[in-house]
């Protein structure tokens, strides 16, 4: 056969490299730009469509920056277990928290005795005064039972209830992932 190498002696190298979903840095900044895209619909909704937002609201979209700030975290330093743990950390307490908030702003929606019922003015910490900080994002003016969009026959609320318990199976996901990338270790 003409000139060439011998194949007998070639070794096929059929290991990857070190790629994981979890250490990409694309992965978390998909994180956090599904959340900015969350807030600047959310403030399409306020500014352009002229819908008020409520406390509850305004509390979600707190949860919803939680989530950005998650995605900067882990992609800062995706390969590196110190910064993508405390991403993981904070995802898992945004989408928690905003989850619960949504599917208290449900409740309150769906009271029809009026019974339920939430504040109008924020509960921030008084070193966190972000209504007074921010008020073009976090001073609500409307009402909590107020429902002012339905897309499909689903409020907002309701829409939100999805859209974090979406963050949050994918965040079981790439834990798996992470558990399984650890015992192969």
């Amino acid at each position: 056969m003409g000139r060439g190498t011998d194949t007998r002696d070639m070794k096929i190298e059929t290991k990857t490299p070190d790629y994981s979903l979890v250490s990409d840095p694309r992965a978390w900044w998909l994180l956090a730009a599904s959340a900015i895209a969350l807030e600047l619909t959310a403030l399409w909704f306020q500014y352009g469509m002229g819908l008020d937002p409520c406390v509850m609201c305004v509390y979600e979209r707190l949860a919803v920056f939680g989530l950005f700030f998650a995605g900067l975290i882990g992609a800062l330093g995706p390969r590196r277990a110190i910064l993508r743990w405390p991403g993981y950390l904070v995802w898992a307490l945004s989408a928690g928290w905003g989850l619960l908030l949504a599917l208290e702003h449900v409740g309150f929606q769906s009271d029809e005795s009026g019974a339920m019922s939430c504040s109008f003015l924020p509960n921030f910490p008084s070193w966190l005064k972000l209504e007074e900080w921010l008020p073009a994002l976090f001073l609500p003016t409307g009402y909590c039972d107020d429902v002012q969009w339905q897309w499909l026959g689903v409020t907002m609320a309701e829409w939100m209830v999805v859209v974090f318990a979406v963050y949050l199976v994918i965040l079981l996901g790439v834990l798996a992932i992470e558990v399984r990338r650890l015992r192969s270790a």
